[in-house]
């Protein structure tokens, strides 16, 4: 694994440990304080109308249910922050890779670009359009029929009329035929996973010219 990664990786995992222990220093102060305050009112409670068997025991009950909470809370933190620790991880094992995430973007390079799909069910033909950044109509591709569930394309990088058009960014859009229906359906964008980030949204990827990824966003690694 690359130095980057590891530390990552590394500082993934300090951060969770470091967390799980304040976490749990905090559910024993309040452990603690709860029972000085239960000691410091039994001392000073009225001599002629102490506190009764029930009232002690309603005190206890409160505070088991309150250090329960506490320690649940403890245990959930702990798990929350050892799955970000292992997403991390997973994370940055994708550096490098191709994958295909949700949009219509294409980028064409050295006269080939690739880009998916996400069929609902199957389909009788898909279309594919390609466009500039202009709107422009540049390529129409047929696939042909297709199964339900995720596909990819690749485009040589010729126009409609044979002739190589320009590297560089190009959108698409999927539409399919069924039975003479057609639907417009959700497209797959391709890029290689250059960066991994950690904030407050979780893990996320810089996947080609798209920031901001969430792993779960991730349908297919190539």
């Amino acid at each position: 694994m690359p130095i980057t990664q590891t530390n990552n990786a590394t500082s993934a995992t300090n951060t969770a440990t470091a967390t799980a222990a304040t976490t749990s220093s905090a559910a024993a102060n309040t452990q603690d304080r709860f029972l000085k305050l239960l000691v410091t009112q039994m001392k000073n409670q009225d001599p002629l109308n102490p506190m009764d068997n029930a009232q002690v025991t309603s005190q206890m009950a409160q505070l088991s249910t309150v250090s329960g909470i506490d320690k649940l809370n403890v245990t959930l933190q702990a798990l929350s922050d050892s799955m970000t620790s292992n997403q991390s991880l997973q994370a940055t094992s994708m550096i490098g890779h191709g994958v295909l995430v949700p949009g219509n973007g294409i980028d064409l390079a050295k006269g080939s670009a690739y880009g998916g799909f996400d069929l609902p069910q199957a389909a009788d033909k898909v279309d594919i359009t390609i466009n500039d950044k202009a709107g422009a109509l540049i390529r129409n591709i047929q696939l042909g029929a297709q199964a339900a569930g995720m596909g990819h394309w690749q485009w040589d990088g010729l126009d409609n009329g044979g002739a190589k058009v320009e590297d560089g960014s190009y959108t698409f859009s999927v539409s399919t035929d069924q039975a003479g229906v057609k639907t417009d359906v959700s497209g797959l964008q391709f890029g290689m996973v250059n960066a991994v980030s950690q904030g407050k949204q979780g893990v996320t990827l810089s996947v080609g010219s798209l920031d901001g990824i969430a792993m779960s966003q991730v349908k297919q690694i190539l």
